[in-house]
């Protein structure tokens, strides 16, 4: 079984980054990515708190990423110029989960809750034994806010995030608490 959700983590982070790309060149690419991995991470880890929960998951699959591309419109591109779709043919877009980039786009559209949720995640499984860094989610710089414009903008995340929010304000809410 596998109790890992960095494939999850990861195809979500890519599908967020080629969904809100960087503006700018090399650098705001990284800073990007780097902001939507830990939004990705955070929002997972809030998800599936547990290792049986991150087992489970990782047998039955995340349910991918089709819904998520017909919502922003991405369904539409399919390999283009460079451009790729959801018939592309790269399989790391059954690991995207629908739920986790919702609550991700949340956090990256929210400093507040985004705080919220890396405090939520104290104690928990997995931050067990290892410090875990989320300065870019919920201290972005004025270069991490440029390179990420589009990935942090509002209103272009607002019907990613509308889908799963009350479910994430649920979960952070009052008298809830991960199960270590």
């Amino acid at each position: 079984m596998l109790a890992d959700l960095s494939p999850l983590i990861a195809a979500t982070a890519q599908w967020l980054t080629r969904a809100y790309p960087a503006s700018g060149g090399a650098l705001a690419s990284a800073l990007c990515e780097v902001q939507a991995r830990q939004a990705v991470t955070v929002a997972a880890w809030l998800r599936y708190p547990t290792q049986t929960d991150a087992a489970l998951v990782g047998m039955a699959g995340p349910g991918g990423s089709d819904r998520l591309d017909w919502i922003t419109g991405t369904e539409a591109v399919g390999g283009g110029a460079g451009q790729e779709g959801p018939d592309d043919g790269h399989a790391w877009r059954t690991w995207v989960d629908e739920v986790v980039a919702s609550w991700a786009a949340c956090l990256l559209t929210d400093p507040e809750l985004a705080g919220l949720a890396v405090a939520a995640l104290a104690g928990g499984s997995h931050t067990a034994g290892t410090p875990a860094e989320f300065r870019r989610l919920v201290a972005p710089d004025e270069h991490d806010r440029q390179a990420a414009a589009l990935l942090r903008h509002p209103d272009l995340l607002a019907p990613v995030a509308e889908l799963y929010q009350d479910g994430l304000l649920d979960r952070l809410g009052p008298g809830q608490a991960l199960i270590a």
